[in-house]
């Protein structure tokens, strides 16, 4: 493959600048990042180890296999909302290695609000469910959970994608042979109990883990019956009357050991074989990736220059390099992993579409991973367009986008703007896995733009006091999506190549369908 030669001369003042406002970008992000994770002297964490129990995060460590990744998924859930009483939005999900076998790990975290959840806390469980069901991974759950937090009851219990629907995705990953197994290490009330109810094996801790659908508290006041915890559903209780729990566990440690001995006779799944060749370092510093991510998504980004600093020795060999050019696509590899990327070079035209559908095309025969790399403003507007037929031309891209077989990973590293999130692989598009830069943007539209849209058609009647624009520029933030789990979480730009590597080798997991179509030449 071809290899790209930077043009960037890192010495320049405008390049130095961007370094610079990049540099505190990221310490902002590292500061947000720490203030979820790092909370040893929070006094609801002092309290919980006080008591011999381990956290959510030291849980993982111990259970998967030392010295290999952790991809964890929405570390800043809940950020911004609640007062912050909801760090990570109560639960860490993430997948990682348990003797050599990926697995998503769930794992309810005690010390926010009893493990209790929230509505980000269910759609943070339901989309680790989804990865393990479209990928075919083993699924470990880590229960120590007060259930639903009862003030926000109204949000999460009766919907479609509400707490029940995580016992839904259970017996539907149950039906697709994906072996489940619970640890309960601490509380597992009401709806919660279904947890490790439904799961293939569950291992309990003794003196410490119970399960039950009505606590004491409502036991009594159902009943008058009067009952302590571990008497109602404690691990012996579970272990030899009701046979609800399979393993009794004589601590948190004796629980780890038990799940990973269960872990060396699942079998190892029939994945999806990738050519996997030697990996080679990119030319240019990934560092350097901070002098070129896009702050200004006014000015143009040259999306080589990005690549260059991503893809294994700088290479990319480039598929219609001089057709519709405001899209770029090609193949490189990243970690030794093949790879097609679909990158942004400014508004999606008629051209530029039919291009990026037929490339799409050859990936999903060729079994190609696709990585999206977003910085769009949209769709080209105006006259000539229209009757050019740009949405008749713009939705086969988007078909091709929904319907690849093939993983999908997808990387907001600028804007994200209108229908061209759809036709990049937005959320709605069932990517593999979604991660924003700190800088990136995700909206309908720019604050600005929404103004004079809305002037446009309200005319004189707009308030000119209208905060249109602050609310845009608020909603539109990264940290404002990923608090909202619009994506899988935000990440250094530094980091890009090893995530997407991890993610593609996450992805080939499963087999990848049959095409369903030949290719089409547009």
């Amino acid at each position: 493959m071809k290899q790209i030669k930077s043009n960037t001369d890192t010495s320049d003042g405008w390049f130095k600048d961007n370094v610079e406002s990049y540099s505190q970008l990221i310490n902002t992000y590292r500061s947000r990042m720490k203030s979820v994770i790092n909370r040893e002297e929070d006094s609801a964490v002092i309290r919980h180890r006080s008591r011999g129990k381990f956290d959510a995060r030291s849980r993982i460590e111990l259970l998967t296999d030392e010295n290999t990744p952790f991809l964890e998924l929405s570390v800043l859930a809940a950020f911004g909302q609640y007062d912050e009483q909801f760090p990570s939005a109560g639960i860490i999900t993430g997948i990682g290695k348990i003797h050599g076998k990926m697995c998503m790990i769930i794992a309810n975290d005690a010390t926010v609000k009893g493990g209790t959840y929230i509505s980000e806390t269910v759609k943070k469980h339901l989309r680790g469910q989804e990865i393990a069901l479209k990928n075919n991974l083993p699924c470990v759950y880590l229960v120590d959970s007060g259930g639903i937090f009862l003030p926000e009851q109204s949000r999460i219990f009766p919907d479609h994608d509400g707490f029940g629907r995580i016992f839904y995705n259970q017996s539907q990953m149950s039906a697709a042979g994906i072996p489940q197994i619970s640890i309960v290490m601490g509380s597992c009330t009401a709806g919660g109990a279904y947890v490790p109810a439904m799961s293939d094996e569950t291992i309990i801790v003794k003196n410490q883990g119970t399960i039950f659908i009505g606590g004491p508290p409502l036991v009594k006041a159902a009943t008058g019956e009067e009952v302590t915890a571990e008497e109602l559903g404690g691990a012996f209780v579970h272990t030899r009357i009701s046979g609800v729990a399979d393993h009794l566990a004589e601590n948190e440690i004796d629980a780890i050991r038990i799940c990973r001995n269960i872990f060396e006779l699942i079998p190892q799944n029939d994945s999806q074989h990738f050519e996997n060749v030697s990996i080679e370092e990119p030319l240019y510093d990934p560092f350097e990736l901070y002098g070129l991510a896009p702050i200004d998504l006014k000015k143009p980004v040259n999306i080589y220059e990005i690549i260059a600093r991503i893809a294994d020795g700088s290479k990319f060999e480039e598929f219609k390099q001089y057709y519709g050019e405001t899209i770029i696509t090609g193949y490189s590899r990243i970690l030794g992993l093949p790879v097609g990327i679909i990158a942004n070079n400014g508004f999606l035209t008629s051209e530029a579409s039919l291009k990026g559908a037929h490339f799409i095309e050859i990936c999903n025969f060729r079994k190609i991973p696709i990585l999206f790399l977003q910085n769009i403003s949209g769709f080209i507007v105006g006259k000539k367009y229209e009757h050019e037929g740009i949405a008749r031309n713009g939705a086969k891209l988007i078909h091709a986008v929904a319907t690849a077989v093939v993983p999908k990973i997808t990387v907001i590293f600028g804007g994200s703007f209108g229908a061209g999130n759809y036709a990049m692989a937005g959320r709605a598009y069932n990517p593999d896995f979604l991660f924003m830069w700190p800088s990136s943007k995700i909206g309908v539209m720019g604050g600005q733009q929404a103004q004079q849209v809305l002037k446009s058609i309200k005319g004189n009647t707009l308030d000119r006091n209208s905060n249109l624009i602050n609310q845009f520029e608020e909603e539109s933030s990264a940290y404002f999506s990923t608090s909202r789990l619009w994506d899988d979480g935000i990440i250094d730009p530094v980091d890009t190549r090893k995530i997407v590597g991890l993610a593609i080798s996450i992805a080939s997991n499963k087999k990848c369908p049959e095409p369903k179509n030949g290719i089409f030449r547009m």
